[in-house]
């Protein structure tokens, strides 16, 4: 453990630096794949039975059955449709603007984190370039003073230094790179299934009703189901 440390402490300030940043992404990758956990895949079943209840007119029923799901396609289905089933989106534009409201909110969620992740990935070999040019310069510096009589072990040592910060930074970065966009592509794919039942659901909601028309469930909020 000790060999470790000193083995490390070779990197300098920006190698602290760095560690700092692998903490700060082991942190959002473990959060990021509990959350992901509790996030499951949108349920085909679940989503043809509120297509039948909207289609039938039933708005409240449908919007209550999709919130029974915890995927974010169902739980943005059923914040459109209690919205619908309540009067507040009588014609298609409004329709189409609680729907990506609701979509918004749903990638946003799903989302949190992740551009600090991208930026640790981004910037970690950038400070590690930044330690190694830190340390030639010194080691450079080091050969001027001594007039260049240097044997080839003491500048050997002193580069091999310069270039810790280097791996380090990929070490970091590689790893936050490739979880990043595996949490990118799962979220891309959610919003690709968004879209889909979107346009079922919002070809088949009626326009130009009153709330009073619909079946509307007192004190229900599909955002409730959320938490």
């Amino acid at each position: 453990m000790d060999n470790t440390i000193a083995f490390l402490a070779k990197a300098g300030p920006l190698g602290i630096v760095i560690l700092g940043c692998s903490v700060v992404g082991l942190f959002i990758v473990l959060e990021r794949l509990w959350a992901f956990r509790g996030v499951r895949r949108r349920d085909p079943a679940l989503l043809a039975q509120v297509r039948e209840k909207v289609a039938s007119g039933a708005l409240a029923r449908a919007a209550r059955l999709a919130c029974q799901g915890s995927d974010p396609v169902a739980l943005c289905v059923a914040h459109v449709l209690d919205r619908a089933a309540r009067g507040e989106c009588r014609t298609r534009e409004d329709q189409e603007r609680a729907l990506v409201h609701a979509a918004a909110k749903e990638v946003r969620r799903l989302e949190r984190r992740l551009p600090t992740l991208s930026l640790i990935a981004n910037v970690s070999p950038l400070l590690g370039l930044l330690g190694t040019v830190m340390g030639m310069i010194k080691a450079f510096q080091t050969i001027q003073s001594l007039g260049g009589k240097v044997n080839a072990s003491v500048l050997a040592g002193g580069i091999w230094e310069a270039m810790l910060t280097t791996a380090l930074g990929l070490g970091v970065a590689i790893p936050a790179m490739v979880a990043h966009n595996l949490f990118q592509g799962r979220v891309h794919e959610m919003v690709a299934d968004m879209k889909e039942e979107a346009q079922e659901l919002l070809d088949r909601l009626p326009e130009g009703r009153t709330a009073g028309e619909y079946d509307v469930p007192t004190g229900y909020r599909p955002e409730a189901a959320e938490g």
